[in-house]
């Protein structure tokens, strides 16, 4: 299963908000780039928990890098 790029994602809707004349477009612009950011990490955790369960490491330690502010 091919991976999803949230982050080119994120920074296309990122693009589109500095783009966007009306205020209601780029605060949808805005909400999806933080939307596409946290599905990111989320593909980040999983990714590091099953790297882990292949090494044969406890997968529910949370090692994987934090949500960027």
């Amino acid at each position: 299963m091919a991976n999803t790029d949230y982050r080119a994602l994120a920074a296309k809707a990122h693009d589109e908000a500095a783009a966007a004349t009306l205020d209601n477009v780029r605060d949808r612009c805005l909400r999806s780039e933080a939307a596409f950011l946290a599905m990111a990490h989320r593909q980040d955790l999983g990714d590091a928990n099953r790297a882990r369960r292949e090494r044969g490491e406890d997968p529910s330690i949370d090692e994987a890098p934090a949500v960027p502010a």
